[in-house]
C-alpha cells in the first residue's frame, strides 16, 4: 500500500487533516508533516522559501525511510508539493494540488505581502489565525469546522506567519509546470476566496497529466466542509 504524505498550507498544521485521515485509515497510511514553525512544529526555526520547505519535507520523509509515496498539498502546502513532485520524482507516485496555483502572489491581491506583515504585526497571531482561518469557509465563522481550524492556525508564531509570506513572495512554479511528470489530481471549492479558477485553470492545462475536481459549494477547505466527498475523490483518483 502506498503512503499518502500530507502537506499543510498557510498557519496550518497535520491536526487540520484529524478528520479526513480518519476517513481515509482502511485504504492508506497517511503521513501529515507538520512544516517547520506551523502546527506541532511551531517550536522549530521557519523556513523562508517554497523550495526550503521542500527539501525539508524530502528529508523528513527519507528520515521516515519512507519509499515511494503520493503527495497532497493544499494551499501554499500545493507550491510546495509542486517542489518536492520535480525534486523527488523518483519517489512521489500520484501528486492531488489542492487549493492552490502556480503563482506565489496573485496578480490584483487584495493587499501587498508587506501589508500583510504589517497587519500580521499590530493585530498578533491569534487574530491573524481567526481572520484568515474564516476566508477558508464558505460560511465563514458559522462553519462547523472553523473553530478547529482556527486553533491550529494560532499555534503559529509571528516568525511562521512572516516567514511564510516571504515564501510566497519569492515563489513562481508557472514556468515549472510542465516538468510535472506524475499523475495529477487538481482539486477546487467553486466558491474559494484565496485561488482563483484562473489559477486551478492554469495547472489543470499546464501540466502534462492532469485531471480536475471542481466541488461546488465549498471555499478554501473542501477537507472539512465536505470531508467524505473530498475522500471519496482523492481516493477514487490515489487507486
Amino acid at each position: 500500500m502506498t503512503p499518502l504524505v500530507l502537506v499543510h498550507g498557510f498557519m496550518g498544521g497535520s491536526a487540520q487533516w484529524n478528520a479526513y485521515v480518519t476517513s481515509l485509515e482502511n485504504q492508506f497510511s497517511v503521513v501529515a508533516v507538520d512544516l517547520p514553525g506551523f502546527g506541532a512544529n511551531a517550536h522549530l526555526p521557519p523556513i523562508d522559501s517554497i523550495g526550503g520547505y521542500a527539501d525539508w519535507v524530502i528529508q523528513h520523509l527519507r528520515d521516515l525511510r519512507l519509499g515511494m509515496y503520493h503527495l497532497l498539498g493544499h494551499s501554499m502546502g500545493g507550491m510546495i508539493a509542486q517542489e518536492i513532485a520535480r525534486r523527488d520524482f523518483e519517489r512521489v507516485d500520484r501528486l492531488v494540488l489542492y487549493a492552490t496555483g502556480a503563482i506565489g502572489v496573485l496578480p490584483g491581491r487584495f493587499e501587498t505581502i508587506e501589508e500583510s506583515k504589517k497587519r500580521a504585526a499590530e493585530d498578533g497571531p491569534a487574530a491573524t489565525a481567526h481572520r484568515i482561518s474564516a476566508t477558508w469557509f464558505l460560511d465563514r465563522e458559522a462553519a462547523q469546522g472553523f473553530e478547529h481550524c482556527a486553533a491550529v492556525a494560532a499555534q503559529s508564531k509571528l516568525a511562521a506567519i512572516n516567514a511564510g509570506l516571504d515564501a510566497m513572495h519569492s515563489w513562481s512554479g508557472e514556468q515549472n509546470l510542465s516538468q510535472i511528470r506524475q499523475e495529477t489530481l487538481v482539486l477546487w471549492g467553486d466558491r474559494d476566496r484565496t485561488y482563483p479558477w484562473s489559477q486551478t485553470h492554469m495547472l489543470w492545462q499546464e501540466i502534462p497529466k492532469t485531471s480536475l475536481a471542481v466541488v461546488p459549494g465549498c471555499a478554501h477547505a473542501v477537507h472539512a466542509e465536505k470531508t467524505e466527498l473530498f475522500q471519496l475523490l482523492v481516493s477514487d483518483f490515489l487507486e
